[in-house]
C-alpha cells in the first residue's frame, strides 16, 4: 500500500514538474540546451541560464544529474509531441471562434453551443492524452533515482509556492 502511495506521489510530482514546462515546451524551440540555442535559451556554463518560462524543466534535469543524452532524448520527445499538436491547436482555435460567433448571434442557440463545447472537450482530451504519453516516455528516459529526486524538488517547490500564497505574495 505504501509503495502505491509513493508511486502516485511520484507520478503526480512528475506531472506537475513536466506540466509546468508544457506551455514553454510548445511555444519555444527546445534546441537550446548544452549551448546550442539562440539568445534566451538555456545553456550550461557560467551565466548560461536562458530566459524562457519552461527552463524550469531544464534546470530540474540539471539538478537531478541528467546526462546530455537523456536531455537530448527528452527534448526530442517533447519536440515531437509539440509538432504533432500544432495542427490540433488550429482546430481548437477554430472551435473557439465558432463558439464566439454563435454566442454573438441575436438568438443564442444553447444546443449548438453545447455541441461545440463537447467538441472542445474531445479536442482537449486528445491533447491531454498526447502530453501524458510524452510525460510517460520522458519519465522512462530517467532512472528511478532521478525521478525520485525530481519528486523531492517538486515537493520543495510546491511547499515554497504554498508558503508564498499563505503570506499573500
Amino acid at each position: 500500500m505504501n509503495a502505491l502511495k509513493s508511486f502516485k506521489s511520484l507520478a503526480l510530482a512528475a506531472a506537475l514538474v513536466l506540466g509546468a514546462a508544457t506551455p514553454a515546451v510548445f511555444a519555444q524551440p527546445m534546441m537550446g540546451h548544452g549551448g546550442h540555442g539562440g539568445p534566451g535559451m538555456h545553456q550550461r556554463g557560467p551565466g548560461g541560464h536562458g530566459g524562457f518560462d519552461g527552463q524550469r524543466l531544464m534546470h530540474m534535469l540539471d539538478d537531478i544529474g541528467a546526462s546530455e543524452a537523456q536531455i537530448t532524448q527528452i527534448q526530442t520527445i517533447f519536440r515531437t509531441a509539440r509538432e504533432e499538436l500544432r495542427a490540433q491547436a488550429g482546430q481548437g482555435q477554430g472551435l473557439h471562434l465558432q463558439m464566439l460567433q454563435l454566442w454573438a448571434q441575436p438568438n443564442i442557440d444553447a444546443a449548438a453551443l453545447d455541441a461545440l463545447r463537447k467538441q472542445q472537450l474531445a479536442q482537449h482530451e486528445r491533447v491531454s492524452a498526447r502530453m501524458q504519453a510524452a510525460f510517460v516516455e520522458a519519465g522512462r528516459v530517467l532512472t528511478p533515482e532521478q525521478r525520485a529526486k525530481m519528486l523531492d524538488l517538486a515537493k520543495k517547490r510546491m511547499d515554497r509556492m504554498q508558503r508564498r500564497a499563505n503570506r499573500g505574495g
